[in-house]
């Protein structure tokens, strides 16, 4: 009950008891959730002051040195080297503190009381050797708060720091070679102060002389940027390494026997078999979730697989791994009812990314008005002499299914495997079995130069419950006829009542619904702006013509959820997701290529996604 004193309204509360309170909630600090993220700003803002005034003369004497001589990590004003490097350290140590990394943690554990140490020696700093002291009594307190572990060793990681702190050392030393102009002797054009900086970054003298001690000064500051970005570069190449995402034969035994019970859940559900994911388990055993790390982002993709009164335990598993190490969870491509689960037990937010198409194979038929295009493409292609074949993998010869994986690597358009969510990644694995393939025949002509003989095109379709299968990859000779995927779509659908299939899932079509809508009569503008931008990026995704492609057979449309923390992280899962699905690649050589298991077979690294081959369409 609240009542109004002097005009104002009042909760009854006395006011010495809200001073009090106040005082009591900035003594006792931030929320254990929010201590790294105060201690990275912290950090960060005293590497930047600490940069400051090794760098820039007039600050050694201005109020801003003043407060850097009593912040942890600050050094005297001749030790400008120093004062340079620590900054540097403070600023790379932010991210992870940020992070509640435990490293991170360590190293500032272990970097106080030596700073406290240094300030008595050299400054005889009493201030700043307390707050040293006091800030590292604080992060022992909240030791509990830095919980996370390392992230997996990467050339990446490595090449990228060599790369980005050589750029930060040089542009920092030519700063540094610049800013004593006072004691510079005479006028060194641009050219030399840059060579000057170089050999200086590789503890050689340069050839420009100072007045004074600031050679010194220079010289030492010059040698240890270089220094650190050595040192640096080197821990990041031998610090451990962590086993790359690969599951584990027993894993996948686990994966099948939840498939078998559950696997007509969820058209997605066998892409979970895909050995470079890992995979979590509940408690129960009786649901599971599957994932990659990318980027920082732990990537699910489809539903969880098993049981659905079990997946809040899968669920609750991957939440606790993600945190374990800092990762920002994330799910590609879940069901309407995944995505409810989802955000239910864990709070994170969902929004649509798409449509996937499905065509239900007793409803399929090449009659009609709307399926005239596809009804014609199909016959021309017979009539030129085209024939198609759809068997089950099991039922290919060795000779076959031998020269169906080798045309398939042969017609591969990008150097390496494209697809994440909805891609298996091999063909003819002795526990797929089960998976079909439609193949395009046609005898060459004399002359043409046809190396796989009459075989000039090929699809591979993989289980989706015991009636259903899911399109996975899609390849055909360049030389060949247009049409190619459209005649083994047909031809599967054809012959899928006698494979007893009863529904297909064909592909995802990305932001399917603004594209329709913004093509209809009367659509407003803010619908055809986010078609335009769409039709836009399709000259580089190909999102558009997927979305058409797909329409030519007249599926039903099934919504598709990313489910991600917040909205400043979609940017970030964006880019996780098509580094995943292989429309971003780093260069060769940054690339972290784990050497897969024992009994993977060789063509396994040779397949690509459906939405790769579907761009050609």
């Amino acid at each position: 009950m609240s009542v109004r004193v002097d005009g104002k309204k009042s909760d009854g509360v006395p006011e010495g008891t809200k001073r009090l309170s106040r005082l009591a909630r900035i003594v006792r600090g931030p929320k254990p959730e929010n201590v790294p993220a105060v201690v990275g700003t912290v950090a960060a803002l005293i590497g930047l002051v600490d940069i400051l005034a090794g760098v820039v003369p007039r600050f050694r004497w201005s109020k801003v040195h003043s407060l850097a001589e009593v912040l942890p990590g600050s050094v005297t004003q001749l030790a400008a080297a120093g004062s340079i490097i620590v900054g540097v350290l403070l600023l790379m140590l932010a991210h992870g503190l940020k992070r509640a990394k435990q490293r991170a943690w360590l190293a500032a554990v272990v970097l106080l009381p030596i700073g406290a140490a240094a300030q008595l020696v050299y400054r005889h700093s009493y201030i700043g050797a307390i707050l040293s002291l006091l800030l590292f009594i604080y992060l022992v307190w909240h030791k509990s708060s830095f919980y996370a572990l390392p992230d997996p060793r990467s050339r990446w990681k490595v090449a990228a720091n060599f790369v980005l702190m050589g750029a930060f050392s040089f542009g920092l030393g030519w700063v540094i070679v610049g800013s004593h102009p006072d004691q510079m002797i005479g006028d060194p054009p641009v050219i030399e102060q840059i060579e000057h900086v170089i050999w200086g970054l590789f503890g050689f003298e340069g050839s420009i002389r100072y007045t004074e001690h600031v050679d010194y000064t220079v010289g030492y500051s010059l040698g240890a940027l270089g220094l650190l970005t050595v040192a640096t570069t080197a821990y990041l190449a031998f610090m451990p390494a962590y086993p790359a995402a690969v599951l584990t034969e027993e894993d996948e035994d686990k994966l099948r026997e939840l498939l078998a019970k559950h696997g007509a859940r969820d058209s997605l559900g066998h892409f979970a078999l895909r050995r470079d994911k890992s995979v979590v388990f509940s408690p129960s055993g009786k649901a599971a979730v599957s994932y990659r790390v990318v980027s920082g982002v732990m990537l699910a993709s489809g539903d969880p697989i098993g049981d659905v009164e079990a997946w809040p335990g899968a669920i609750e598993k991957f939440m606790e791994l993600a945190k374990r190490h800092s990762w920002t969870p994330a799910v590609a491509g879940c069901s309407e009812t995944g995505g409810e689960v989802w955000t239910r037990e864990t709070g994170l937010d969902a929004l649509e990314m798409g449509d996937e198409a499905i065509v239900e194979v007793a409803d399929f038929s090449l009659t009609g008005r709307s399926m005239r295009n596809v009804r014609q493409m199909v016959k021309r292609i017979e009539r030129n002499g085209y024939s198609t074949k759809v068997r089950r993998v099991g039922d290919l010869t060795p000779e076959e299914l031998e020269a169906v994986q080798k045309a398939a690597n042969a017609w591969r358009d990008t150097e390496d495997e494209r697809g994440f969510s909805m891609a298996l990644g091999r063909i003819g694995d002795p526990k797929d079995l089960d998976a079909i393939i439609a193949t395009a025949h046609k005898d060459p002509e004399e002359g043409e130069d046809c190396p796989f003989g009459d075989l000039r095109a090929m699809q591979h379709y993989v289980p989706w419950g015991p009636d259903g299968s899911s399109l996975e990859l899609m390849r055909r000779d360049r030389s060949a006829d247009p049409g190619m995927n459209e005649l083994l779509i047909v031809a599967f659908l054809q012959a899928a009542p006698e494979l007893k299939i009863k529904r297909l899932s064909l592909n995802f079509a990305f932001f399917r619904s603004a594209l329709e809508r913004g093509g209809k009569l009367g659509a407003g503008p803010v619908v055809r702006i986010q078609r335009s931008v769409l039709v836009f990026l399709s000259r580089w995704f190909q999102i558009e013509s997927l979305y058409k492609f797909n329409e030519k057979f007249r599926p039903r449309w099934e919504p598709r959820f990313v489910v991600f923390p917040n909205s400043r992280d979609l940017p970030r899962i964006g880019f996780a997701m098509m580094q995943a699905e292989g429309f971003l690649e780093l260069p060769r050589l940054l690339r972290r290529r784990p050497a897969p298991p024992k009994d993977v077979l060789e063509d396994a690294d040779e397949q690509v996604s459906a939405a790769e081959v579907t761009r050609a369409a």
